[in-house]
């Protein structure tokens, strides 16, 4: 495969200031350009990762199609050792259908462990905007890994100011822990399309690509590879495995879950291993970042049993039942066995709702849709990190549209021994500007030491000896282009769980 240099001119990265934009040539100049939602990665391993594209021309036909023929389309790849492509390492040719959306998923192996790489994509002539990737580093070294998470971007509350500050941190991976897409027909700063709650596959397909148009997001996914969980927004607001939160819009849920579901893979860089099945999808999995980091991605919407009590907040007996489950039983023990291999020194959960005790009233009341929800769950994962002499475990989370952070505790009554860390990442638009005199820690819960009701994205810093943490805020998402600024830091020591400050 030859992509001539002819049809490149040296510019900014997705307006990153780095490497190179793909321009079309002119000789393809007349036909529709099939790359408007961008490129990514993910999935990062030692020795490759994964790339993705969508072709689609026309992306908010409401079709669901994007304007692409009901015939297969080869599409050429490239992955250079360098932003010019002077050293190409790896290439091939993927084919796109219209079952698929005509989305690729290219799986890439063979590369050297611990390095950057570029990519990209043609299809007749035109070129794809260029990427930058990474490979996770080899077992044995433990390098410092930046990276970034981010949760929660409902596109009518406002622009995706932070992503565009996510990508200009450069890290070295992102993790996106739920809410990429809303499902409402919600109208605000910025209106969905379609113009009513989706539903069915043409809906949701529609929904993803008015999501992955907007440059901000585009350019957070052109910096690094990235790894993806969902939470509930993407099929629908606090579904609990099969069960609805109501029946509004009517319909086969059944139907509607699978439909999103295979909306969302086709727009997401995971590997075929995470292909849908079916009504089910099997996204919790594991991710090596040498000998530094394992990450453990959890799914808490699919396998989890009903809210308790109604939902809400609530005092609620039922939600301390020992059968009740929010993992599943299988996904919770491959997360005890996974966690008992202790094969870095950070152990990294990333998952959906808030993890440690948050009582909201002097009663007792509690979040059901939360893991207070289903207390002996996760006494159950404590119970078995605590026996596997993981003293280096912190939970990563998104879905509460606020900054948080928690010592986590086995009793919280007694505030005994912290034996893991919280972290809690505010929404990338979802809840508007919020409230920068916010504070809503409480005498209640002494172990949450922070609490920040704005707009951002969590960093991270990790070495073998600590993880340096700053919750990184917007003033305003109703507006474009805010500056972005560090609200408060801290460090978490390896073998020594708790929030300190710098």
């Amino acid at each position: 495969m030859s992509l001539r240099r002819r049809t490149f001119l040296l510019g900014g990265l997705a307006g990153t200031g780095a490497g190179l934009v793909a321009f079309r040539s002119a000789s393809a100049a007349a036909a529709a350009y099939p790359f408007t939602l961008g490129v990514a990665s993910g999935e990062p391993s030692a020795d490759g990762f994964v790339l993705w594209t969508r072709l689609a021309p026309n992306p908010l036909a409401l079709d669901g199609l994007g304007g692409m023929p009901d015939t297969p389309v080869a599409v050429e790849w490239q992955v250079g050792a360098d932003p010019y492509f002077a050293s190409v390492v790896a290439s091939g040719t993927a084919t796109a259908v219209r079952a698929s959306a005509h989305s690729v998923h290219v799986t890439v192996a063979g590369l050297a462990a611990g390095r950057e790489y570029w990519y990209r994509f043609r299809v007749d002539g035109q070129i794809s905007p260029v990427g930058r990737t990474r490979t996770a580093p080899s077992v044995g070294t433990s390098p410092a890994l930046t990276m970034l998470f981010a949760s929660c971007a409902h596109y009518a509350n406002g622009y995706y100011t932070a992503y565009r500050r996510m990508a200009e941190d450069h890290p070295d991976l992102i993790l996106h822990l739920g809410d990429y897409i809303y499902e409402s027909g919600a109208t605000g700063v910025r209106n969905h399309l379609p113009a009513k709650e989706i539903t069915g596959l043409a809906d949701y397909r529609v929904r993803h690509a008015q999501y992955r148009a907007d440059v901000d997001l585009q350019a957070a996914h052109h910096v690094a590879p990235w790894v993806v969980v969902w939470d509930d927004h993407e099929v629908e607001n606090n579904y609990a495995g099969t069960t609805r939160e109501n029946n509004d819009p009517a319909g086969d849920f059944t139907a509607r879950r699978t439909a999103a579901y295979q909306a969302y893979y086709e727009h997401m860089p995971l590997r075929s291993a995470q292909a849908p099945s079916g009504n089910s999808l099997q996204l919790y999995r594991p991710l090596r970042w040498g000998s530094l980091a394992t990450f453990h991605m959890l799914d808490t919407r699919q396998y989890r049993m009903d809210q308790a009590c109604g939902d809400g907040n609530q005092v609620c007996p039922e939600a301390d039942d020992p059968a009740r489950t929010i993992t599943g039983t299988a996904q919770e023990q491959w997360l005890l066995d996974g966690m008992g291999q202790h094969l870095a020194t950070w152990d990294l959960i990333g998952q959906q709702v808030f993890f440690a005790q948050k009582l909201s009233s002097a009663a007792g009341a509690r979040s059901m849709d939360s893991w207070d929800g289903y207390t002996a769950n996760r006494g159950r994962i404590q119970d078995g990190w605590q026996a596997s002499g993981n003293t280096s475990t912190v939970v990563l989370t998104g879905d509460v549209h606020q900054h948080w952070a928690a010592n986590i505790m086995n009793d919280y009554a007694a505030q005994g021994d912290v034996i893991g860390t919280e972290l809690v990442t505010t929404s990338i638009t979802s809840g508007g500007d919020g409230n920068a005199a916010s504070d809503g820690t409480s005498s209640l819960n002494p172990h949450v030491k922070f609490n920040k009701n704005l707009r951002g994205y969590v960093r991270t810093v990790t070495t073998p000896t600590q993880m340096n943490v700053d919750f990184r805020v917007v003033d305003k998402v109703t507006v474009r282009d805010s500056p972005v600024r560090t609200e408060k830091s801290y460090v978490i020591q390896a073998g020594n769980p708790g929030l300190l400050n710098p």
